[in-house]
This record gives structure tokens, sequence and C-alpha cells, in this order.
């Protein structure tokens, strides 16, 4: 337990924990609206406000929270109402934030390109006391709308018009996820990068949909493996020296890989009881006869 003792490390290892709840909390309602690519646009217009705080010498993880979701609105707007131009303008957004934030980090005196690539793979060794309090604020804030308002984001997502019907803001609810993302990705990009927390919000909760059917389990049984990934990541790094962020998203897809092996066997078993099941129910029931019971051999 070695790797307790550096004060860095238990940042670290905080700000992982948190990761591992927020990705996957947020990434479930991205999967759900055929979204999970999003994640990865807000990451790359993320970088203009890493570029923006070194260049006004202010904090990146706060500056770049204010661009993301400045970012998120405008891909949502551009979502809901961008019908012949929609991909094209999206296109410009992402490659003009990435391009942002290149040309301040290089503008600034106080960046360079070595600060920007920590931002964009994730380090172990830069999380700052100032970090862990602006991530956790951002995280406590992300739980309590993913949490709390679980039923109402899960209807919009599923089907936004039968939502509409039963009075849900639907348009509100939209850009409320959208901006619950946006900070989702200003929380993970100092663990996991802004070019993978993408993979963060969503492996987890396609590896769990490989055992789970309904919304509660997943969300759990997503955002325990959000954990656990971060931490083993975290920790991998720390004694392999390896960069988290890339550890911690070849953890995640090797448990999907994992229990996408383990699916199968578990679906037929499942399959197998359930025939079973009804079989003995028909033999409890007098005068039930099943198509085979009129073949004979």
């Amino acid at each position: 337990m070695d790797f307790l003792e550096p004060a860095f490390m238990q940042r670290s290892l905080l700000a992982a924990v948190l990761v591992g709840i927020t990705a996957p909390a947020v990434g479930i309602y991205l999967v759900q609206r055929r979204q999970a690519l999003m994640g990865d646009g807000i990451g790359h217009v993320a970088m203009t406000g890493v570029g923006l705080g070194f260049l006004l010498n202010s904090s990146p993880v706060w500056m770049a929270t204010l661009v993301a979701v400045a970012g998120s609105i405008a891909m949502e707007l551009i979502r809901a109402y961008g019908k012949t131009r929609g991909d094209l303008a999206l296109a410009l957004l992402f490659y003009g934030g990435m391009a942002g934030g290149v040309m301040l980090t290089s503008l600034s005196t106080t960046g360079s390109n070595a600060n920007l690539t920590t931002y964009l793979f994730g380090s172990l060794s830069t999380v700052s006391p100032e970090d862990v309090t602006a991530i956790s604020i951002l995280a406590a804030f992300v739980i309590l709308i993913t949490v709390g308002l679980r039923k109402q984001l899960f209807a919009v997502s599923q089907d936004e018009e039968f939502a509409r019907v039963t009075g849900l803001p639907v348009r509100a609810m939209n850009l409320l996820i959208a901006v619950t993302a946006a900070v989702t990705v200003t929380v993970a990009m100092r663990v996991v990068g802004l070019l993978l927390v993408s993979a963060l919000m969503v492996v987890p909760v396609a590896a769990a949909q490989q055992l789970s059917k309904s919304f509660r389990a997943t969300f759990v049984l997503a955002v325990a493996t959000g954990i656990t990934v971060t931490l083993a990541g975290t920790v991998t790094s720390y004694y392999q020296d390896v960069p988290p962020g890339a550890t911690i998203v070849l953890y995640a897809i090797g448990i999907f890989i994992a229990l996408t092996f383990l699916a199968a066997p578990l679906a037929r078993r499942r399959a197998r009881l359930a025939e079973a099941g009804a079989q003995d129910c028909d033999a409890r029931v007098p005068g039930t006869r099943r198509p085979t019971d009129d073949v004979k051999v």
C-alpha cells in the first residue's frame, strides 16, 4: 500500500473515484440517446478552455468547464435545429475547439505543448489540490443531476415524444444532459484526458449492458466498473510509469470483452431455465398440452 503515501497519489485516487462515478453516470444517458461520441466532441471543444486558462493565467479546469458548457449547448441546439448542415456545423465546432486550444496555449506565457498534453491524455503528478477541489464540486453537481433526475432523464433519453406527451420539459432536459456531459468531461480530463474521456463514458455502460437488462442494474454495474478501472489504472500507472488515461481505457475495454464472452453462456442458461419453467407450469395445469405432446415416437 505504499502507493497511498505520496500526496499526489492521494489526490489522484480521489479524482479517479469521482471520475469513475460521474463518467458512466452520464454516459448511460448518452448511450440511450445514441450519442456515444458526444463526449469526444465536447473534449475537443474543452481544449479551447484549457488554452484560455493558460493565456489568462487562471484555472484551466474552470475555464474548460465554461467553454465546454457553452460548446455542449451549441451542440444540442445544432442537433435540434440543424436539419441540413448540422454535421458540418458540428465538425467546424470540434476542429475549431482543437485548433483554438493549441493556438491559445502557444500564445500564453504559462502554458506549453507539454502542459496541454497532460490535459489531453491525463497525468497523475499534475493533479493539484485546487484541481481536486474543482473536480469535487463539479462531480457533486453531476451526481446530483444524474441520480436525482434519473427518471426524467431516462424518459427523455428513451422516447422524446412520449416524454413530451407526459408533460416533461424535453428541451430543458436535453440541454441539461448536454451540460452535465460537458461538466463530466472537465471532471475527467485530469485523470483520463480530454481525448479519452468519451471511452470512459461509454465502455463501462456497454460492458454493464452485457449482463443487465434493467436501467437501474445497468447504472449500478456501469458505475462499479468505472470505479474499478479508474482505480486499477491509476495504481498501475504509478507502478509501471504508463499513461493513466490509456491504462484506464484499456482496462475498461478488457472488462467489456470479458463480460461479452461471459454473457453468451449466461443468456443460454437463462433461456434453458425459462423453457424448463414453462414446461413445469404446463405440467401443473390440467388439460394443457404442448405441441410436442401429439408427436408419437
